[in-house]
């Protein structure tokens, strides 16, 4: 019994040791920070930011912000500095920025026609606004950090471009010299220039580390970040303003900002202050006033517009807009009739070369009419035989080479139709095209019996073949039988390549649909 109790305890301390493992792997996961797995939440400041299309005023001003040097505002970038030697310029926030943490947004172009830029471009957070100095076009010895996208190699040591993150405490000499190398607390080689997308800059402070991620401009997906530096145990200043600034030296560089957007955090547990503790009360009841009394000009326009267009009552707004279903289907449809008017337009080109053919059938159907009355039961002597066979040959070369013609444009309406008949509930356009299709059939019969009746009476009458042939009258001096046959087998060519390229864009587009 009594080795029994004695072994108790015992027994109970591996239970006891796992527990006190576990309980103080717990406690340092926690101070270390990898039990905050959970994100900081994000609240979006206006304020301390501008993007494009209406980013600045109809006095070349942008809303919170002030730009100095060498900057111009437009409707969807800040041009920081253009494409010139020796420019600078910059845009600082108004009011200062009181976040402990925050996370800022960058996208930004640098462009140049030259293999080398200069010089570059910096992201300022500093106590004071850097309007004006020799760092990129901002003051030296701030007080804050300045992560700088340097595009010019001053050192020679081929490391450039890069991101280099430098701080300051308001007494140190920026070193131009060696591009900031002994001074810069992190940095990484990315070239930014001339991308065929804009370049983004994600820097967060949170929990005095600063990180920098970078879009290095090669893809459209706008969360395409990449891991390029952090900083561990940065000190900034509490209070500070926001800036960007670029210069230009001997190279130029057009250094475009298309939109600054900052982000505060907020540690997971602490409720971020309400938007509406920051804006005095005076200004509050101003916003209250003016959004009341444009809900009520609202709802008067509301009112008006239902007395003007009683049809309308009652019907959702989405249904007054054009949704994307119809407008594929509306320019399907468009596609469709510029294709069956282009059809029309060569069925008006092959009338007219019909009544041409027609025409000059008649005129050789009468002279010889004409000369078999006169000349009796005479015979056709050789040479006249062999121009009535060339005559009926080239007839015969017409009529196959129209054949052909009409069985490619009878299929190019057919397709027309069917498709036609497929998506519209009336049908007209199918009716309409079959109906050109029996006019041109119509006239191309009626070639045809002229045609047959022409060799039938040639074939009935052996005797008149030793008669001579009549000369064959005269064609008008603007148009040769060669020159007609020549503009007949050209034509048909190209509208054979018209009807083979319709159809493959046909093809084409049936993919998609």
């Amino acid at each position: 019994m009594a080795e029994s109790v004695a072994r108790r305890p015992a027994a109970g301390c591996p239970v006891f040791l796992l527990t006190f493992v576990s309980t103080l792997l717990l406690q340092r996961g926690a101070a270390d920070g990898t039990g905050a797995a959970e994100p900081p939440h994000r609240r979006f400041e206006y304020k301390y930011s501008f993007k494009g299309p209406h980013l600045s005023q109809s006095d070349g001003n942008i809303p919170f912000w002030v730009h100095t040097g060498n900057a111009i505002p437009s409707a969807d970038q800040v041009r920081i500095t253009p494409s010139l030697r020796s420019q600078k310029g910059s845009v600082w926030t108004k009011n200062r920025v009181s976040f402990e943490h925050w996370e800022a947004e960058v996208t930004f172009r640098v462009s140049g026609r030259g293999r080398m830029g200069a010089d570059g471009l910096a992201v300022w957070f500093t106590a004071d606004q850097g309007l004006d100095g020799p760092v990129y076009g901002a003051a030296d010895q701030w007080n804050g950090v300045g992560i700088f996208f340097d595009s010019f190699d001053n050192d020679g040591k081929k490391n450039n471009p890069a991101i280099i993150v430098v701080g300051n405490n308001g007494q140190l000499v920026y070193d131009h010299q060696n591009d900031g190398t002994t001074q810069s607390l992190g940095t990484c080689l990315r070239d930014f220039r001339n991308k065929p997308y804009p370049v983004r800059a994600k820097i967060t402070y949170y929990r005095k580390t600063l990180t920098v991620m970078i879009n290095n401009g090669f893809t459209p997906d706008k969360d395409d970040y990449e891991f390029c530096t952090k900083v561990d145990n940065m000190v900034i200043p509490d209070e500070g303003f926001f800036g960007i600034s670029a210069a230009t030296g001997g190279l130029a560089d057009d250094h475009d900002v298309l939109s600054f957007l900052l982000f505060r955090l907020t540690e997971p547990g602490q409720q971020p202050p309400p938007p509406e503790s920051e804006i005095p009360k005076e200004e509050q009841e101003k916003y209250q006033e003016e959004f009341q009394n444009f809900q009520q000009e609202l709802d008067k326009k509301k009112e008006e517009f239902q007395k003007e267009h009683p049809a309308v009552q009652g019907q959702p707004i989405e249904d007054l807009f054009e949704s994307v279903n119809d407008r594929e289907i509306r320019q399907v449809f468009e596609g469709q009739n510029r294709i069956h008017l282009e059809i029309k337009q060569l069925h008006r080109q092959l009338a007219m070369i019909l009544d041409e053919q027609r025409r000059y059938v008649s005129v050789i159907t009468d002279e010889i009419a004409k000369k078999d009355a006169s000349a009796g039961t005479g015979q056709l002597d050789a040479a006249g035989q062999q121009q009535l066979g060339s005559v009926l040959g080239t007839q015969q070369e017409v009529i196959r080479t129209l054949n052909e013609l009409r069985n490619s444009l009878s299929e190019s309406l057919r397709r027309v139709g069917s498709v036609q008949q497929q998506d519209t509930a009336g049908g007209a356009g199918a009716y309409e095209t079959i109906q050109h299709f029996n006019d041109i059939k119509e006239h191309l019969h009626s070639v045809r019996r002229d045609v047959e009746h022409l060799v039938k009476r040639n074939a009935q009458n052996p005797a008149e073949k030793a008669v001579k042939c009549p000369d064959v009258p005269p064609m008008p001096a603007c148009l040769s039988t060669v020159h007609f046959i020549i503009f007949i087998v050209v034509q048909s060519v190209l509208f054979f390549c018209y009807i083979m390229y319709k159809s493959q864009q046909e093809a084409a587009a049936k993919k998609f649909f």
